[in-house]
């Protein structure tokens, strides 16, 4: 079995590639949309092909890859039965087995962080991806979307605390820099439910966690019950922008960047567009291959342009081209970013 777990900086967010090595069959846990460039990249330098991503519960903190990977890979989307997502190809309830090749991953149903929690178990249990039912040292909130600590409590001592102690548990977060640990650890460790507490005392423990909601809550829950696919009409009538095409990140003006390895890795694949003066560009230097349009020109070339099709703008410090990535987005252009750092960053690589 091929394993790599990954990881979402934003979100402090795990996700599992597992695969079989003989078929080249291939799963995605709990995948982040934002990291979708990577995660396709990774398949493909494995040569491994994507048959299910398979989310552990609807999330409250990120958007799943799920729907925008089943566009364009083919795969299918697996969700607890319990979690609400009618978008999932495959609702699976505790008992149920997903075969990946030669591998086979036995379902665990954990609800109480959510009411559709599920964990994933390989056959000879060895691994169990717990997603964020019980985390190391810690246990899942419980205080939103049907959430119940009566229920957790039950969930982790009852499917995996029963499992065998040198199992290794794969969380679906770490605050710390921690990866994983093992069923035996948490059983001794784990503050909350480990050592002995009984249900009343988790029960304490987590009425007093006071946490504040998840920053992207509102955002997040929705578009997970439609496997992370947003309406391309927004609730104002304004177009949505499509994440996850590239490794987008924005900045506190919200203006969306790529980063120079991002654009040198996938020059040739894309429209690039330099946004500085022509005489500017061709003084200081400019990238083969990328046509020059001046900032105040951009506008009335766009509108020759397919608003699918992927955009970096470019400039000499990422200013003038994160102004214009914005004002494209603003005129329905989904998949628009500004390179970060523009050309001086560029040529100092």
């Amino acid at each position: 079995m091929l394993l790599r777990q990954l990881f979402d900086h934003e979100t402090w967010t795990y996700t599992y590639l597992v695969a079989d090595e003989e078929s080249g069959e291939a799963v995605l846990i709990d995948p982040v949309l934002d990291q979708i460039a990577r995660d396709t990249k990774l398949l493909d330098e494995l040569q491994l092909k994507l048959v299910y991503t398979m989310d552990t519960h609807a999330h409250a903190d990120h958007i799943t890859a799920s729907g925008l990977l089943r566009q364009r890979l083919g795969s299918k989307a697996v969700v607890g039965a319990d979690a609400g997502a009618a978008c999932a190809d495959v609702l699976v309830s505790n008992g149920a087995t997903v075969q990946v090749g030669g591998l086979k991953l036995e379902v665990r149903a954990t609800p109480g962080h959510t009411s559709g929690c599920v964990t994933y178990v390989t056959a000879d249990h060895k691994n169990a991806f717990c997603g964020d039912a019980l985390l190391i040292r810690g246990t899942g909130r419980t205080d939103f979307q049907q959430g119940s600590a009566e229920q957790l409590y039950r969930s982790i001592h009852d499917q995996l605390f029963t499992l065998p102690d040198d199992t290794i548990l794969w969380p679906g977060h770490d605050y710390r820099g921690l990866t994983f640990t093992t069923v035996g650890e948490e059983k001794r460790l784990n503050p909350r439910v480990g050592d002995g507490k009984t249900a009343a005392e988790f029960v304490e423990i987590m009425e007093n966690l006071n946490l504040p909601m998840p920053k992207k809550i509102d955002v997040a829950v929705p578009a997970n019950l439609q496997c992370g696919l947003v309406p391309p009409i927004s609730m104002s009538g304004d177009p949505t922008p499509e994440r996850g095409w590239a490794a987008i990140e924005r900045t506190a003006q919200g203006t969306p960047e790529v980063t120079i390895d991002w654009v040198r890795d996938n020059s040739g694949a894309i429209r690039m567009v330099d946004v500085r003066e022509i005489d500017e560009a061709e003084n200081d230097g400019k990238i083969d291959g990328v046509k020059v349009i001046p900032m105040g020109t951009v506008d009335e070339a766009s509108k020759s342009w397919d608003k699918e099709e992927p955009v970096i703008t470019i400039c000499r410090s990422g200013r003038r081209s994160g102004r214009v990535a914005l004002e494209l987005e603003k005129l329905g252009f989904k998949r628009i970013a500004s390179m970060r750092g523009g050309m001086v960053a560029w040529q100092s690589q």
